[in-house]
């Protein structure tokens, strides 16, 4: 390996990683199986390609081209050199608005040609559900087609021409007319034309095997149509010349409720037929070599006339019950286009009409349908867990068969699912007849696995029965090329096999995929994980307490790889600013996956590989909610930290920042905070501090409180007022020492919403006396001194101190206990400390009932107001609001009822999604930097730059304000502090009165 490595090294300009990492990042794609590869390859241009053919090729190793790494088949995995295509061959080389054609790298990810697309009213037309990480070479690989593929067809169906580099090096053009066919392949097909035109289904989703009959003469001689869907198994793709889409000006979604899935199936091959008939309908040509129609540009308008562009479907096994759907059991989402809103809308109830259906919704705004389509789209994810939380794998992913078969196939699958005990969630493209599901398989044992092999083979002899094939869409991989014979016959294998041999006559090229295929229940990645479970500290009570089965969540659908965040999303900023599969959650995945395999990565919780992926993971947990398969790498952080470090020397931040709670606590009972900032403000004393305490030389030391919010709140005792419930108000770190401003706003909004506040006991709880008139409530307390304090342990957790935030948590419960009896619901200002107490007390402290009793009386500062003050109506400031909405607010907390009081007091705008950056300790750490500021640049800051003079710029949690200020020497506030501003400013107009001469302070 170490000659390869060298000669490879030596002969191209991209990078050769032949490390634990690069080869432990891509032994997997989002399939069942799993290969270790020699080395990995970045090429850096064709010439990189060809020079790693020929190196390879001498010393007989396989190649592997990989783009994003989703493919479900199995076939972005080898054991030899895989070629990355996503760091440099990843460019939009030229766009043509006028003839419509644009030239790709393989590497290009579909949404960067879509964006670049746009502005001439174009588009790509093939948009599988990872359109915003997939590539445009995978997507030639595996002939992808998504949901509008009614209307605009495969990616076959929209590639002109290729560029390719075969195994021994040679550059080709492959296009229509013979162009670009290697030596030998005209005269194979033109000997087997009779099998040509009779042994290939005519299906609109026709993924499986190659896609010969597109070399017949009636068809073009296609041969760049006919790699489409070749897996890289006859050559490497180095540039593609595709055909663009005229993009529909305005869409609506009409989403039609059916009882079940198989009338909801049997529906939308009644749309689709209803869509042909009628005037400048579709149109769209069946069978992988025939289908022309707007996917070419030939329809009369934007989506054909008229015509649906989808009909996707989904059951309610899948859909959130959150979801705003029209009554049913299954639903079809049914997408029109026209030049403007109207049109598109008169579309959608058209379809609406021809529709018979239980209930219907017709959706015209831009946000409603992305909420909408986001179901659909996290689907390959959400499918990944059965509705009582048992895994669900891919395998049978894709098969289709002709959409008027479509009801009875469902109904006869169903029907073989329980035959051999399976459970499985149907979804897809109903109207190209394709349907996707991830199916309960058991492949952890043997018994199991031989389930999974014999439900396979019955399943590939019932969807040929239905005049179907295997593949519609992720091609067959591994997964389904060992049934092809079943599908073709094995003369058409065979041909299949000769064809290769004239592309790849060594077969170097991803072998065993498509021909010659490694067996279906080979190679799956289970194998290689631990049996037992993994003694770990946290519960994980979604996983049944077995760690593995957490990092298994890991499916590779690569949600994370996402570029560019939108809306309020928040995965995964380190990877949007490094761009890196080691910094992205999907690849922090991978490497714990090797870690308890023990074969590549060997030295198990102390590997040096994970502890250097995890150390850009901010903590945000935004992959905890944007994640479709729940991954939370912020708690896996935490977890390994705690293993890594035990018994051994830790980095000082876990000690400057982890024991934070312990420092500023010893500061205010010393009283000390004034000599502190004095300190903090002197140039060699702050030097030595953050050189001591691991913290960035780049960053200020925030400022202490001199008077802490207890000590104003002792200050005040007897000044609550109210008369409505009792509300406990947590004293978190950061409110308390650094920012008591907001636990004082929050305390005067809380009052004037007639609400009781209290903090809670300390060392001792004073209660009103008996028959005071109260004795049937918890009275309102007053803390007392003494040295226990409640704390959530956060920064405890952030740093892998688990142990000790064991120890803090149980006294905080121990310190709590009067509360937990009464009821009384904790209000909690600092988001990230109301996450910690709502989501990492109950599953710290899984085994004392106390935690998630604590964690269910947990209420965000809008939450309190909206379920205890109902009635209550806030001032109204009637400004634009600016900002960033908390990462862990959005991942754990959820921010509905925070938008409903922004609404309320006359706060309009959105906030960002997107993570600020700073996340605890994470941007205050040496060397974390440049990250930290990079993810605030993304989102937060350009929002708060573009902001009007009037904005408020609102920032709940510490570490977003920090960041403000820090980086952009802005002033963000909590939302208490906007309102209680805004009470006092109507107080004192209140007061003046009209004409008095006193003026109401300034905003």
């Amino acid at each position: 390996m170490s000659d390869l490595e060298s000669e490879l090294r030596s002969a191209v300009r991209g990078e050769v990683g032949f490390d634990v990492t690069a080869r432990a990042l891509v032994t997997m794609d989002a399939s069942n199986y799993r290969r270790v590869p020699l080395g990995v390859v970045a090429p850096y241009d064709a010439g990189d390609v060809a020079a790693v053919l020929e190196v390879c090729g001498t010393h007989g190793v396989p190649v592997v081209a990989r783009g994003g790494g989703t493919s479900i088949a199995g076939q972005a995995t080898g054991a030899g050199v895989v070629l990355d295509f996503t760091r440099h061959m990843n460019r939009l080389v030229s766009l043509d608005a006028e003839s419509r054609t644009a030239v790709v790298q393989p590497g290009l990810v579909l949404d960067r040609l879509q964006e670049a697309a746009a502005p001439h009213g174009l588009r790509f037309g093939p948009d599988p559900s990872t359109h915003s990480r997939c590539t445009l070479g995978g997507m030639i690989g595996n002939n992808s087609c998504g949901s509008h593929s009614v209307a605009w067809g495969t990616t076959a169906d929209n590639v002109r021409e290729l560029s390719v580099v075969t195994a021994r090096g040679q550059r080709l053009r492959p296009g229509p007319g013979w162009a670009g066919a290697p030596e030998g392949l005209r005269g194979l097909v033109e000997g087997e034309l009779a099998r040509l035109r009779t042994g290939f289904p005519e299906l609109p989703r026709r993924i499986s095997g190659y896609a010969l009959d597109a070399l017949l003469p009636e068809r073009g001689a296609d041969v760049a149509r006919s790699l489409c869907g070749s897996e890289g198994t006859l050559a490497v793709l180095t540039e593609a010349v595709v055909r663009l889409v005229r993009a529909p000006r305005a869409r609506a979604l009409a989403v039609l409720g059916y009882a079940d899935e198989s009338a909801a199936a049997e529906a939308a091959a009644g749309l689709r037929a209803w869509a042909s008939s009628r005037p400048n309908g579709t149109g769209r040509g069946t069978g992988r070599g025939t289908g022309r129609g707007i996917g070419h540009g030939t329809g009369s308008g934007p989506g054909g006339g008229g015509g649906p562009l989808t009909l996707e479907g989904m059951a309610a096994d899948l859909v959130p019950t959150s979801a705003a759907l029209p009554r049913g059991g299954a639903w079809l989402f049914v997408e029109t286009g026209g030049e403007s809103e109207a049109e598109a809308r008169a579309g959608a109830e058209a379809v609406v009409r021809a529709a018979d259906v239980v209930d219907s919704l017709v959706v015209t705004d831009e946000a409603g349908q992305r909420a909408l389509w986001r179901i659909r789209e996290d689907a390959a994810g959400t499918a990944t867990r059965m509705p009582d939380g048992t895994e669900a794998w891919p395998g049978w992913e894709d098969c289709a068969v002709p959409p008027a078969r479509l009801g009875a196939y469902l109904r006869d699958f169903r029907g073989l699912l329980a035959a051999h005990g399976l459970r499985g969630t149907p979804y897809g493209h109903f109207g190209d007849g394709c349907i996707h599901v991830r199916i309960d398989f058991d492949l952890l044992t043997r018994a199991g696995v031989g389930r999974f092999r014999r439900f396979s083979e019955e399943l590939a002899d019932l969807v040929v029965a239905h005049g179907g094939s295997l593949s519609g869409e992720h091609g067959d991989g591994q997964a389904r090329a060992e049934l092809l014979a079943r599908m073709y016959g094995a003369e058409t294998v065979a041909l299949f096999e000769r064809v290769k041999g004239v592309w790849d006559p060594d077969g170097l090229l991803n072998p065993g995929m498509l021909v010659r295929p490694a067996p279906l229940d080979s190679g799956l990645r289970f194998a290689v994980l631990p049996r037992e479970p993994v003694d770990v500290a946290f519960g994980y009570p979604a996983d049944g307490g077995d760690f593995t089965a957490a990092v298994r969540r890991c499916v590779g659908v690569a949600k994370c790889r996402t570029a560019a965040a939108s809306g309020p999303a928040v995965m995964c900023p380190s990877f949007r600013v490094t761009g890196e599969e080691e910094h992205s959650t999907r690849g922090r995945a991978r490497l714990l996956h090797e870690m308890l395999a023990g074969e590549l990565v060997t030295d198990g919780w102390r590997s040096a590989e994970v502890r250097d992926a995890l150390d850009l993971c901010l903590g945000c947990k935004g992959c905890r909610s944007d994640c479709p398969a729940g991954v939370d790498m912020a708690t896996y952080k935490a977890e390994f930290l705690h293993h890594h470090y035990a018994g051994r020397r830790r980095p000082a931040a876990h000690h400057s920042m982890g024991r934070l709670p312990e420092w500023l606590r010893w500061t205010a009972r010393t009283r000390t905070a004034g000599l502190v900032n004095a300190l903090a403000a002197v140039p060699p004393s702050a030097w030595a501090a953050k050189r001591l305490g691991g913290i960035a030389p780049e960053r200020r030391i925030p400022r202490l409180a001199t008077r802490t919010f207890t000590r104003w709140w002792r200050g005040r005792a007897g000044a609550a007022s109210g008369a409505g419930d009792l509300v406990v108000l947590w004293p978190d770190t950061f409110t308390e020492h650094f920012s008591p401003e907001v636990g004082r706003a929050a305390v005067r909004v809380l009052e004037a919403a007639g609400l009781r506040v209290a903090l809670p006991p300390t060392l001792a709880l004073r209660r009103p006396p008996v028959g005071d008139g109260r004795s049937t409530v918890l009275g309102p307390w007053q803390v007392l001194r003494g040295r226990g304090r409640v704390c959530c342990g956060l920064t405890y957790v952030s740093t892998g101190r688990l142990d000790r935030a064991r120890t803090v948590l149980r006294r905080t419960l121990d310190l709590m206990e009067p509360v937990l009896r009464a009821g009384v619901p904790v209000v909690v200002l600092e988001p990230s400390c109301a996450a910690a107490l709502r989501g990492d007390l109950p599953e710290l402290l899984h085994d004392d009932p106390r935690a998630a009793r604590l964690a269910s009386l947990v209420l965000t500062f809008a939450e309190a107001l909206e379920r205890l003050a109902p009635r209550w109506t806030p001032p109204r400031l009637d400004r634009p609001a600016v900002g960033q909405t908390h990462c862990h607010q959005h991942a754990v907390l959820g921010d509905d009822a925070d938008r409903r009081l922004r609404q309320a007091a006359g706060l309009s705008g959105e906030l960002t999604g997107g993570c600020c950056g700073l996340a605890g300790n994470f941007g205050f750490e040496r060397g974390h930097f440049e990250v930290s500021v990079a993810c605030a640049e993304e989102r937060l800051l350009p929002s708060v730059r573009e902001a009007g003079e009037g904005a408020v710029i609102l920032a709940d949690g510490f570490s977003c304000r920090t960041q403000l200020g820090q980086l952009a020497g802005a002033r963000g506030r909590h939302l208490a502090e906007v309102l209680a501003d805004a009470l006092e400013e109507g107080e004192a107009s209140e007061a003046s009165g009209p004409g008095d001469g006193r003026t109401a302070p300034a905003r």
